[in-house]
Formats: structure tokens, C-alpha cells, sequence
């Protein structure tokens, strides 16, 4: 291990040099005008693996992007790890909002400035460099194999059929999973959950052309205003979804899990500050910590319609548009869910508008056991490198992969990341610390070594 962590310190401005290459390519899935882009990342993915010393690297195609593949099987008989992670990224808008350039990665104050350097290139990279180093000094105890897509920013669709198409490739012991955050640089955690995702996009419509405000105002429905006061009717006054039947499956956490999740360390005043919020909002009889990681929520992405240019145009719109997410929690179904807010959706719309729900993607709410060796090796190699016991916590992003490789694959996945939720992922200025992406690659081969250990007990 002592020379494993020699060449890692010795090798850290290339690797960081490597890393702000890979950053450099707007590989945004969304929008089909950065196709190109996509698959350049791949490429660029491939060939540092190939480099690395990976072998039978390929992009191994799909209906859209492809999936990056490549392992290194030293002994058919001993533990295979497999590392998941996406190349893909969000998209930068609001671009004016970006201190510099999201594709020109910046490094102020020991942190690197970019989109998709926390989430998920810096991550996957340390993945691609702690295994380089593993081989480079004769110290990759276990066989690994490495899935890298380009679509989980748009719901991993493609990778769900090439998962249930090749599980023989994929065949592995666990899946490890860096696309998550610790609570701070000095208390490690270890998410053991993740919320679901419904994701979807709805359409009002009232008269079949825009209209002028003075003539037609006041006597035809206005969508815009229709829109919110629907989206508003979502919520009472509890902060509560108001869809029938949106909490019938919903898993309550007891009083000792809740008791439990309260000794996680958690600054409300710094909380408020970092945000430049007032005060902290949500669903009454739940923590801060809880109604974002434990509790459904639903949520407006985006609004528009009608006219938002410069000056003034006094127009009565005939289409209004949202794009709405809804976090799920353990036991809801996220198809269920999407049926419930179309059928609640159009049944509250007035006679004077037509509605349309368009959904986009979801995923399934994930829970890993702490009594698992996977989380045991993980729970050592983070105490070994931070120097004290990592906190299991609840996250409430949604990675919707675990549910599939645990489906399809019967595997379970550990969710180690060494980001921060402060790091702006999905917004301007989205960052990620050069002690974060050290450290990462620091821990994975103790993750490697205790899994070992563990596993040939």
C-alpha cells in the first residue's frame, strides 16, 4: 500500500492535468447538439483506461450513448469489483450565472471550477486513477471491471437493456459507486440510501394563438396563470402533496432510525448562510436532514410561456410549460407515481385549458444493508484514510442504476463519494476540491484491500 500511495503522490499533477482534459468536453447529454461531444468523453474515458492498463476496453454501443467497458481480471477466483460511474453532465444554463467559463475548469483557492467536476467526471476519474496506480505497483488485489455511461443525467434508460443484455460481462461481487457526497473534509460518510425519481414535464394550453392582453383579457384562461395556481394546489399548508394516494407506500423511518439520523452532524446556521436563505422550508414535523433525504417531495425544475424578452409585449399566451421532479422514497414506485400526477393533474385543470404530462424518466428509491462486507471495506478504507469512522447517512439525490444492477445482477452497490453537497452540482459554478479528488483516489485501494480481506476470510 505504501508504494500504491508513493505513486499516486508522485503522479498528482498529471493526474489533475488529465482530469481538467476530460472537463474540458461538454459532453451534455440533453441536448442533442453536444451528441458529438458525448461520445468524445467516451473516447477520452477509453483511451485513459486503455493507457491505465485496462484490457478489452471498448465503447460498447446502445440505442444512445455508449457505455465505456473495460477490466483487468488477475485471478478468475478472486473477488471482481464492479466500478460504475457516467460521463455525461447537466447542462450549464444559466451560462451568465458562471463565474468562468463551465468548460474552461478553473482552479481558485485549492478548487477545481467546472461542470461535471464533482458530478461525475472528477469522481469516476479518481476510480480510473486509483486503479492505475493499484497495477503500476503490483497492488490490484482484486479483479475490476469498469461500466462508465453517458446517459444517467437523462435517466439511464439505455444502460437498464444493456445491464439485462450482458450479465455474464458484468458479472462482479459488488458495484462501487462514487456519484455521492461526505458530510465535510472532516467527517466522512457513507450514503446507505437514495431517494427515487419520477421526472416529468407538463403542457397547459388555453386558445389556439397567443392573444392581446386588453381585448381578450379577463374572459379567456390565461394558461400561465392556470399553471401556477395548479402547481400551487400541490402543496397545503403543511407542505404536503396533495395527489391521492402519493403517500400510501411511503416507508416511515421509526423513532430510533430518526433518533439515529439526528446525530448526524449538521449546522443549520451555516446551512442558511451558504444558501443566503432567511430560514429553511418544508414539510412540517420533519428536520431539515429528513424532508431532504427520508420525505417525498415535489418540485418545479423550470416554468415558461407567453413573452420574457426585453420591453414589453402585453400577450395572453397560449401555452404554458413545466418541468416538475418528484424525489421518491423506499417503497414508492416511481411509474405509480407518474400515473398518479397525470390523472391528478388533468382531473384539476379547468374546462377552459387542455393539459398534457409528458414523462421523461425515473428510477427507484435504494437502500444498501451496513451489515454488508461491501460496506464494511468501505466503512475501513474511509476511517484508514480520514482517520476516523465514517457516519452512514441518507442522501437525497437519485442514482437509479442500483436498483437495476441489483435486479438484473443480484449485486448490491456501496455508494462511496467524496464530494460535498455545497460543490453546486446541477448549478453555475459547480465545483470540486483538489482535497476531495486526492483523497478519493487515496481511499479506493483501501477499499480494494479490505474488500479483499473480507471476501477470503
Amino acid at each position: 500500500m505504501k508504494k500504491t500511495q508513493a505513486y499516486i503522490q508522485a503522479n498528482q499533477q498529471r493526474f489533475l492535468d488529465e482530469l481538467l482534459d476530460l472537463l474540458r468536453i461538454p459532453s451534455i447529454s440533453a441536448d442533442p447538439a453536444y451528441a458529438g461531444d458525448v461520445r468524445r468523453a467516451a473516447e477520452f474515458i477509453a483511451n485513459n483506461l486503455r493507457i491505465s492498463g485496462a484490457e478489452h476496453v471498448r465503447l460498447e454501443e446502445t440505442a444512445g450513448f455508449p457505455v465505456v467497458y473495460g477490466e483487468k481480471i488477475i485471478d478468475p477466483k478472486a473477488p471482481t469489483v464492479l466500478v460504475y460511474g457516467h460521463y455525461d453532465v447537466q447542462p450549464a444554463d444559466p451560462l451568465e450565472l458562471w463565474e468562468s467559463p463551465p468548460f474552461e475548469p478553473v482552479i481558485k483557492d485549492e478548487i477545481i471550477y467546472a461542470r461535471g467536476s464533482c458530478d461525475d467526471k472528477g469522481q469516476v476519474f479518481m476510480h480510473v486513477k486509483a486503479f492505475e496506480a493499484m497495477l503500476a505497483t503490483d497492488n490490484l488485489p482484486c479483479n475490476i471491471k469498469f461500466m462508465i455511461e453517458g446517459e444517467e443525467e437523462i435517466g439511464s434508460n439505455n444502460l437498464a437493456i444493456f445491464v439485462a443484455n450482458n450479465k455474464e460481462l458484468l458479472q462482479a461481487d459488488v458495484i462501487l459507486i462514487s456519484d455521492t457526497a461526505i458530510i465535510a473534509n472532516d467527517i466522512p460518510s457513507i450514503d446507505v440510501g437514495l431517494r427515487g425519481l419520477s421526472y416529468l414535464e407538463v403542457t397547459v394550453q388555453g386558445p389556439n394563438r397567443d392573444l392581446h392582453s386588453g381585448v381578450y383579457g379577463g374572459a379567456v384562461a390565461n394558461p400561465i396563470n392556470i399553471l401556477c395556481e395548479m402547481i400551487a394546489s400541490m402543496h397545503d399548508e403543511f407542505n404536503q402533496i396533495t395527489i391521492p394516494g402519493f403517500y400510501e407506500a411511503v416507508q416511515e423511518l421509526g423513532a430510533s432510525d430518526r433518533a439515529a439520523m439526528a446525530q448526524t452532524p449538521f449546522d443549520l446556521e451555516a446551512y442558511q448562510k451558504d444558501l443566503g436563505i432567511a430560514s429553511v422550508h418544508g414539510e412540517k414535523g420533519y428536520s431539515t436532514l429528513e424532508r431532504a433525504s427520508i420525505r417525498p417531495t415535489l418540485d418545479v425544475n423550470g416554468i415558461w410561456g407567453g413573452y420574457i424578452g426585453e420591453g414589453a409585449k402585453t400577450v395572453l399566451p397560449s401555452l404554458a410549460h413545466a418541468k416538475i421532479s418528484m424525489r421518491l422514497v423506499p417503497n414508492q414506485s416511481s411509474e405509480k407515481i407518474t400515473q398518479l400526477f397525470t390523472d391528478h393533474f388533468k382531473a384539476i385543470a379547468p374546462k377552459g385549458v387542455k393539459v398534457t404530462v409528458t414523462p421523461h424518466h425515473g428510477g427507484e428509491a435504494y437502500v444498501m444493508p451496513t451489515d454488508t462486507i461491501a460496506y464494511q471495506a468501505a466503512s475501513k478504507a474511509l476511517a484508514e484514510t480520514f482517520g476516523k469512522e465514517p457516519v452512514p447517512t441518507r442522501g437525497g439525490g437519485s442514482i437509479p442504476v442500483p436498483t437495476v444492477f441489483e435486479k438484473e445482477l443480484g449485486i448490491k452497490s456501496v455508494l462511496m463519494g467524496f464530494g460535498l453537497d455545497s460543490d453546486a452540482i446541477h448549478s453555475p459554478n459547480e465545483h470540486f476540491g483538489l482535497f476531495n479528488f486526492y483523497k478519493g483516489i487515496e481511499t479506493i485501494p483501501h477499499f480494494f484491500k479490505h474488500f479483499y480481506a473480507l471476501s477470503t476470510k
